[in-house]
């Protein structure tokens, strides 16, 4: 029952049978590895989608603080922010005068 490699029928079927195990196990860590790195792509796409999205809203966010604040190009009134900060300026003025006259 011997062949040319000293194996029995026995231990080529064992051999046989440690080689389909061990092909089954090389294949669950690669699909392990690949799912892995699935998981950890995904979570870099949802990374940089949400920096996208902060950074767009930062940007939109400095652009209504400037049109706020600055005149625009071909307008020379005053914006609404400078008004609104004047205002308050000369409010609290005269509530510190009236304390001062008053009081």
């Amino acid at each position: 029952m011997a062949d040319r490699t000293g194996l029995t029928d026995e231990e080529r079927a064992e051999l046989e049978q440690l080689r389909a195990e061990k092909a089954a196990r090389e294949q669950a860590e690669r699909a392990a590895a690949e799912r892995a790195e699935l998981e950890r792509l995904r979570r870099q796409k949802a990374e940089d989608e949400a920096m996208r999205a902060s950074l767009a809203r930062d940007a939109e966010a400095r652009e209504r603080g400037r049109a706020l604040m600055e005149p625009d190009d071909d307008d020379l009134r005053m914006p609404l922010g400078q008004k609104v900060v004047i205002l308050a300026v000369v409010g609290v003025a005269i509530v510190w005068l009236a304390a001062t006259v008053l009081g």
